[in-house]
């Protein structure tokens, strides 16, 4: 379990909060992963990649019907 404030204000003791919970707060708002990977040789970049990614979540009332 992971522990967090459930206010803007962290004025108390944080409380655990389950993965679950966790992830569909995440993935509400949504989440953006980014990250790059370069594999080099003798100072010659030979392998680049590039990860950019947006997570979220689709909700019914966003779809268009």
């Amino acid at each position: 379990m992971s522990e967090v404030a459930t206010s803007d204000r962290a004025t108390g003791p944080l409380q655990p909060v389950a993965l679950v919970d966790l992830l569909d707060r995440l993935l509400g708002a949504g989440v953006v992963i980014s990250g790059d990977l370069v594999i080099s040789l003798a100072g010659v970049d030979l392998v680049q990649v590039r990860l950019h990614a947006l997570i979220a979540s689709v909700r019914a009332e966003m779809v268009p019907q």
